[in-house]
């Protein structure tokens, strides 16, 4: 391993933990995040969801199996990525592992990290760094590295993190039988790859389009970083749709804004849910899943009009994690049911969109 410049996270309390930089040599600031997984951190630093953040995972060892190359699948998407780029804005590690092994690692971690211009930090106390978190909330924080500029706290919650994650214009994968609009708030690729092995037409459209351009069979209202709130156009635009019955998906971000759309309101939990094990059930029922996570907002389920009712409860803390209406085909979960790297509890949720849209259709023959 290479000689490793000295670096630290440093908190907006004045908290410093102490390592060494394997990444990008340069400074960055965010929002300070644990998550629990133990694997799947080439789809974690890829996903949309964690723009404006610095993680933290809580497992002790990151790059043993090092990054796999861009292939694509028959789509055109990558097969490995969550979208074309990290999206964090920096990593923190116990222990960073430069020597991988896997069977499709084309490069190391640390040299991914540099290419894509992101910093890194390993060998800080996360154990201590977690439980400040725990203790405190997620917090501001930044990566300084020995001999580079110090960048000021930044905090992603004020700004309109979608927007920068979004797509910039309309494009369509696949030409199966089923128009479903993908409202790109930060969309993960594997939830494209669930709508397209299921038969879609796949329309994956701005944070700000107007759906009622479409003549689609389905709306899915995606992922995305950052505050519901900042949201305004999207919103907006789904309220439009709810007066129709055409059917509606919505994951992580997409529950909050449909629910946002619906009249409830939203708000920003102590340290959120990040990672693949997180239990969450049915209402009056035994049934429990186990599922993939990551935000920081939620419902308040208290202000949720009387035609729609909770669909899963999180066992850890009782929040909310997904709401149906009572008589329309719309529904949506805060947790993520396509999860790459796993688990897939609760993927025959797809199978459920789909023919939500099936119904729809027959019903209008």
């Amino acid at each position: 391993m290479q000689t490793m410049k000295r670096a630290a996270i440093v908190l907006e309390d004045g908290s410093r933990y102490e390592g060494r930089s394997f990444g990008f040599e340069g400074g960055a600031s965010g929002e300070v995040v644990f998550y629990t997984a133990m694997t799947g951190y080439v789809e974690s630093l890829t996903d949309p969801s964690y723009k404006g953040q610095i993680l933290v995972p809580t497992y002790p060892m990151v790059g043993n199996y090092g990054v796999p190359s861009a292939e694509k699948d028959e789509w055109g998407i990558e097969k490995y990525y969550e979208s074309d780029r990290i999206h964090c804005a920096g990593l923190a590690v116990s222990y960073y592992s430069d020597e991988y092994s896997h069977w499709n690692g084309a490069k190391s971690l640390g040299e991914w990290l540099k290419e894509q211009r992101v910093p890194a930090v390993c060998g800080i106390d996360t154990r201590a760094l977690t439980q400040k978190l725990r203790e405190c909330g997620s917090m501001l924080g930044r990566i300084e590295i020995e001999g580079c500029d110090t960048t000021p706290f930044y905090d992603p919650n004020t700004d309109n993190v979608v927007a920068q994650v979004s797509t910039r214009e309309r494009k369509v994968y696949g030409d199966g039988p089923y128009r479903v609009v993908v409202a790109d708030c930060g969309v993960k690729y594997n939830i494209l790859r669930c709508l397209l092995r299921r038969g879609a037409t796949v329309i994956r459209v701005p944070w700000d389009y107007d759906f009622s351009r479409e003549d689609y069979d389905g709306l899915f209202l995606s992922n995305g970083p950052g505050d519901p709130s900042q949201c305004g156009e999207t919103i907006a635009h789904i309220a439009a749709a709810l007066k129709d019955d055409r059917p509606i998906m919505g994951i992580c971000l997409g529950n909050q804004l449909l629910a946002r759309a619906a009249g409830a309101s939203t708000y920003k939990l102590k340290y959120g849910h990040r990672g693949h094990n997180q239990p969450v059930t049915v209402p009056d029922t035994d049934k429990c899943y186990i599922t993939s996570q990551n935000h920081g907002f939620a419902i308040d389920d208290r202000t949720l009009p009387e035609d729609w009712q909770t669909l899963f409860v999180n066992v850890n803390d009782g929040t909310n994690e997904g709401i149906r209406h009572r008589s329309k085909p719309f529904f949506s979960t805060q947790y993520h049911p396509e999860a790459s790297s796993g688990p897939v509890d609760t993927e025959y949720l797809f199978d459920r969109f789909i023919e939500n849209i099936k119904i729809w259709k027959a019903s209008k023959k």
